[in-house]
């Protein structure tokens, strides 16, 4: 059975129903990306995934413990002007295991020098937040949940903003994660980005969720169609490219 299911899903924003009867599960250790138009529920999904929003019917199935759920959410949400460095900004990946208050030991620190020298910001491990480059930032962000060692990560828009070396290197980051059993959720919109990292596509519209392909949403924007087509609640049996929750 997968680590994450949706059963009957529906989630409200405001009083108002944003999704409704999402069925289906995501696949242990593979990357599947979220997508659809702006205002279509990827975020509230997130949300609701994170445990942050109770659904209004149906239920979110999660064995992953959730000191091993990561959530990156978009840069716009990280304050800068909070006096924290790289360093301290990857270390605090410990917290939902070890605790906030407690001292850091000499394995954390050795592990967060290894986090850092992989995403190639040793040299930054001092540097505060607030004088770091959009893709610097980025990093220190990933490594804050590598230290975690996440068995579930949902991240939001995680290349916007970032150059193009930071996109190679947390795009290979990924996908060594995803090989070592790690779930994997994204919300994307670059096609580009899309076509290197997803394994598998929840496509969003219009209040409903649709399982798809990565080939097929390839296929579909190739054809220049002007819009999303029209979705429907879709049960993880009616089409061959979904998966059952049972």
């Amino acid at each position: 059975m997968a680590r994450l299911a949706l059963r009957d899903l529906s989630l409200a924003q405001g009083g108002r129903t944003v999704l409704e009867h999402i069925e289906g599960q995501f696949t242990d250790g593979a990357i599947t990306a979220l997508i659809g138009p702006n205002g279509a529920g990827k975020s509230t999904l997130v949300q609701g995934i994170m445990g942050l929003l109770k659904p209004s019917r149906g239920r979110i199935d999660c064995s992953v413990p959730r000191e091993r759920r990561a959530w990156l959410p978009q840069q716009l949400a990280l304050d800068l002007s909070f006096p924290m460095s790289v360093e301290e900004l990857v270390m605090t990946g410990t917290w939902p295991s070890h605790g906030a208050l407690k001292d850091y030991c000499g394995p954390h620190y050795l592990k967060a020098r290894e986090v850092m020298a992989r995403l190639g910001i040793s040299h930054l491990a001092h540097r505060p937040l607030g004088e770091l480059s959009g893709g610097q930032r980025q990093r220190a962000l990933f490594g804050r949940t590598l230290m975690q060692e996440a068995e579930l990560l949902l991240l939001d828009e995680p290349f916007a903003n970032v150059d193009i070396e930071t996109i190679e290197v947390l795009t290979g980051v990924l996908r060594e994660m995803a090989r070592q059993g790690t779930t994997i959720l994204v919300v994307l919109h670059d096609l580009d980005q899309l076509t290197r990292l997803a394994d598998e596509v929840l496509w969003l519209a219009d209040g409903h969720a649709q399982w798809s392909t990565t080939q097929a949403v390839i296929d579909h924007r190739q054809r220049s169609l002007q819009s999303m087509p029209q979705l429907k609640p879709t049960h993880a049996t009616d089409t061959p490219h979904a998966r059952s929750a049972e």
